[in-house]
């Protein structure tokens, strides 16, 4: 009997070695090389087998020989609607035939809600939902939770509660479906390695072994995944080369909006962005989340400023609170949530030295409403506006937004999709909105009924907003 075979991977990158290495030579992180056992005998081709076998058609064997590229149909695949406009966006129009999704987010934050929920919308295709950690008396309970309206009579929607892969190959033989749900891939373990499930040659063994099934098969499979408390997959980094689109799963537990966003996408854009509001029967869209993400009445209230940002490719007006304070202890404190600290702290100094207000003795602490983590560059004009608004106890009128980048020199840098955001806030109802002035440009004034105040500095803006 041969003995198995040592090797060790990196848990940040995939990159293997024949021995421990402490810095990774491929992604240059320390103490990540972790070891694992390769049994002699692998089960490779249990998903090209089995995919090959049955009444499946096999539409990976013509990859096996080799084609000129002139020779190639072109021609794209039907995608399959999920009928749910948000997450067909971040799809990039559909969940492609034959692709292999991978869903990650952190515990609790509606990965299984999200996926039962669409799969029982999804009517007009046979579904199998393979669960490795919740039991089928807890999916019927959470299915009758989430859609009332909706649940299934038909034959089409199949649970198998399960951690063996090789018992899930079996099963989907059986009953051949159309779309596979894997919940969740660190829960699965197959008996070629002898590890446990969860470890990194097990999410990279199944992960591959699941890659051959859908590419050979054509049947889409869509990965559920942890995340560490690092804020990555849990699992090899190769887990995510390994599949064709990456999603995100991501807000806090605390507030009502979740963010679904692409990561990567081999089959459309990666700059999409949908948006959910956590409800007591499951997830709702958000079509419009401008309205959402602004409070009823501010009027009267200083430190708020509304910003025109954009996530991916799509404008939404945010509200950005700030708070400043006499420092009690001393050492004056910095603190953002949902805004990077260290561009809060550029910001603050940019403010200081461009525009002479003191805050070196004062607590500054900002906040992004709606518990969006918004990366935007167009947001610093907001924050500034914010942070000063509250420093001298003046509130913004009513019927102000504005978007732009701020430079060190305390410049307005241009932004990009001008168009959009003006639009956005025209929709809203709002009067005024502050732009850079270079992005005027090529701009046609005339067709928006909202006043464009272009600004070339930062006290430009601040003298328009406060006189």
């Amino acid at each position: 009997m041969a003995k198995d075979k040592i090797m060790y991977v990196c848990d940040n990158c995939g990159q293997e070695s024949a021995k421990w290495i402490g810095k990774c030579p491929a992604c240059g992180q320390w103490n990540t090389y972790k070891e694992i056992k390769v049994s002699p005998t692998t089960n490779a081709g249990k998903g090209s087998s089995f995919a090959s076998s049955g009444n499946i058609s096999s539409r990976g064997r013509d990859a096996a020989k080799v084609m000129r590229l002139r020779d190639i149909p072109a021609h794209d695949d039907p995608r399959i609607d999920m009928h749910d406009a948000e997450l067909n966006r971040v799809l990039g129009g559909g969940l492609v035939p034959g692709s292999i999704v991978l869903l990650g987010g952190e515990p609790g934050i509606g990965k299984s809600t999200l996926t039962l929920q669409t799969m029982l919308n999804l009517t007009d295709k046979r579904v199998l939902y393979v669960s490795g950690e919740e039991s089928a008396h807890q999916l019927k309970m959470r299915a009758e939770r989430l859609a009332v309206n909706v649940i299934r009579d038909d034959e089409n929607f199949m649970l198998l509660c399960e951690n063996s892969l090789e018992a899930i190959f079996e099963q989907i033989k059986e009953v051949q479906p159309e779309v596979v749900i894997i919940d969740s891939i660190q829960t699965i373990s197959t008996e070629d390695v002898e590890s446990s499930a969860g470890s990194i040659a097990q999410v990279r063994e199944c992960a591959s072994a699941l890659l051959r099934f859908a590419k050979t098969s054509g049947i889409p499979v869509i990965l559920i995944g942890h995340i560490t408390k690092e804020g990555t997959l849990a699992g090899p980094k190769i887990l995510e080369h390994i599949v064709d689109t990456v999603i995100q799963f991501e807000g806090d537990q605390h507030y009502l909006y979740r963010i679904l966003r692409s990561m990567k996408n081999r089959f459309g854009s990666t700059s999409e962005l949908g948006i959910y509001e956590m409800q007591q029967t499951g997830l709702r869209q958000v079509s419009n989340p401008s309205e959402l993400l602004l409070t009823e009445d501010h009027d009267g209230l200083s430190g708020v400023a509304i910003s025109a940002a954009i996530e991916g490719v799509r404008p939404f007006l945010v509200e950005t609170q700030a708070l400043v304070s006499s420092a009690a202890y001393g050492t004056p404190q910095r603190s953002a949530t949902g805004f990077d600290q260290r561009r809060l702290n550029m910001l603050l100094a940019v403010l200081e030295k461009r525009v002479g207000f003191k805050l070196m003795q004062k607590d500054v602490f900002l906040n992004i409403a709606g518990g969006l983590r918004v990366t935007d560059m167009a947001m610093d004009l907001s924050v500034i506006a914010a942070v000063l608004s509250s420093n001298v106890d003046t509130p913004i009128e009513e019927g102000w937004c504005m978007a732009g980048e701020v430079g060190l020199s305390g410049e307005v840098r241009p932004i990009a999709r001008i168009e959009q955001r003006i639009s956005e806030a025209e929709k809203l109802g709002f009067q005024h909105i502050i732009i850079p002035k270079y992005n005027l440009s090529g701009l046609n004034r005339k067709k928006y009924k909202i006043e464009l105040v272009p600004v070339r500095k930062v006290e430009e803006a601040l003298r328009a907003l406060f006189g």
